[in-house]
């Protein structure tokens, strides 16, 4: 296990933060499918922006997270990276 994992883990162990990560797990699971699924296209982002449209600049802040993409907007990604979106209830 990596330092930052050892400090992930003892950081869980407070209750505030376990439930402020938790409540971001969508978006982290999004960003990693996004990133996922352009590396096994092996596209950088510029080319997934003239794939998709998408500026770079704007695929940038949604795999850093600094934005939230709209499901048309994850729509084209995974369009651009040969997925399908799905999106579920659990």
């Amino acid at each position: 296990m990596n330092d930052l994992n050892k400090y992930l883990d003892e950081q869980l162990k407070n209750p505030e933060f376990a439930a402020e990560w938790e409540s971001q797990r969508p978006e982290r699971e999004y960003i990693k499918a996004i990133i996922a699924a352009r590396v096994e296209q092996n596209l950088m982002q510029e080319e997934l922006s003239r794939k998709t449209g998408i500026r770079q600049s704007n695929i940038s802040r949604i795999e850093n997270g600094n934005c939230s993409p709209t499901i048309a907007t994850l729509q084209q990604i995974a369009d651009g990276v040969g997925k399908t979106l799905h999106i579920e209830f659990r």
